[in-house]
């Protein structure tokens, strides 16, 4: 039996990709420990694995700013705050192998102190070949405000306070020694470009999500919308408002409406009784029995979405959002409208043309088709294990090079 341990930060979006190869993993015999904040015990137990809670700095409900430098700040100081935390965590308890969230990247670090190997596992973009140089103008105008300059001084000192010569944040994230992607190869841009000696794309791992809560159609639904814009980025009642004007008179269709919690039901006024209203819902049990999806294309709900082969309304809020969202344009299965500005007759459109359009019902049941192939937790495991055997047989410090971490 191995000890694999696994590091990630309290955010759904970082949790729920790798939780069916946490629970794979710990049928197959091996044990695992689990990094996060206290606020995620029951979800990490509920896998099988052993909690070995850190204080995280990151906000407890989820939410964040959607202002770039403030998220990735808020990240770093994560990153810093949980380093010596894992190490005392794992000072008399070494694992056989980390697994890290790529927000948990304090674990990259701490293997390369202990000698043990570390797996990536990104659930968002992985970097392409000419990855760096497409991104250097929006690096150049993060460095250019005050506060981005700050945010790369500190990431490159604290770094190289850690004696990693990968001194550069960007790199040191984006740049593992191995990793496993678990994004449907459809959303990753160039995915022919990526290093494959690198990342395996394994597809979203989505299995039994019944811990999560159930949801059934009411026997009225001819057809079932669910609205969502995830968990940080919901404070959003007057869009919420034309969702319930848009969508709550539509003949046989019923809505299931997550309004996160920061929005008072009140603030919504009337609502029919077509459209539930919830600050949270298990989200793969409903996309399991809808007809289609306003999601804001955050990658997990835009990977669930192609996985059950929905038409998708994307209305992106930040980060990554933006890039999926257009993406999922592109693969004909989904519009892209901006929240703060489409009009509830505009979302009724939308929706009634991605919903009648044969083309579009036939690309999301081709694209489920790919997504469900590709989606593997038994080749995901393989891989994981498949890194044990040099993690038992050499303790030595492991060294960096090249800029990744051997």
């Amino acid at each position: 039996m191995s000890h694999i341990a696994m590091v990630s930060i309290p955010f759904h979006g970082h949790v729920n990709p790798s939780l069916d190869l946490v629970r794979a993993l710990v049928a197959r015999g091996h044990r695992v420990t689990y990094a996060n904040d206290s606020s995620w015990a029951a979800t990490v137990r509920a896998t099988g694995a052993e909690l070995r809670p850190y204080a995280s700095t990151l906000p407890t409900d989820g939410g964040a700013d959607e202002d770039t430098i403030a998220q990735l700040t808020l990240f770093l100081d994560d990153a810093i705050a949980m380093l010596p935390q894992l190490r005392t965590a794992y000072a008399d308890d070494r694992p056989d192998l980390y697994l890290y969230d790529i927000a948990g990247a304090a674990a990259r670090l701490l293997g390369a102190e202990q000698g043990v190997p570390a797996i990536q596992l990104t659930p968002t973009f992985a970097p392409w070949d000419g990855y760096e140089e497409e991104m250097a103008p929006f690096v150049d105008e993060m460095r250019a405000d005050p506060r981005g300059a700050d945010y790369y001084r500190r990431f490159t000192a604290w770094l190289t306070a850690q004696g990693s010569p990968i001194t550069d944040g960007p790199t040191f994230m984006g740049r593992p020694d191995r990793g496993l992607a678990l994004i449907p190869r459809a959303l990753q841009p160039h995915a022919d470009r990526v290093d494959p000696a690198v990342f395996s794309f394994v597809g979203p791992l989505l299995g039994d999500r019944s811990t999560a809560g159930t949801w059934s159609r009411p026997p009225s639904a001819a057809k079932v919308l669910l609205v969502s814009l995830g968990s940080a980025f919901t404070n959003h009642p007057d869009f919420y408002r034309r969702c319930i004007t848009a969508f709550g008179d539509l003949p046989g269709w019923h809505t299931v409406l997550q309004i996160g919690r920061e929005v008072d039901p009140a603030e919504l006024g009337e609502v029919p009784s077509s459209v539930e209203v919830h600050p949270w819902v298990p989200q793969p049990a409903i996309l399991a029995e809808a007809d289609a999806f306003v999601t804001h294309a955050g990658m997990g709900g835009s990977a669930e979405g192609l996985f059950h082969g929905v038409p998708m309304i994307a209305a992106p809020q930040a980060a990554d959002q933006f890039a999926n969202a257009n993406q999922l344009a592109a693969l004909g299965v989904a519009r892209v409208i901006s929240s703060e500005t489409v009009t509830a007759d505009e979302l009724r459109a939308a929706l009634l043309a991605l919903t009648t359009d044969p083309a579009v019902s036939a690309r999301c049941a081709g694209l489920s088709r790919e997504v469900r192939a590709e989606s593997g937790v038994e080749r995901a495991v393989a891989l994981v294990e498949a890194a044990l055997p040099a993690a038992r047989a050499d303790r030595r410090p492991a060294r960096f090079a090249a800029g990744v971490v051997r």
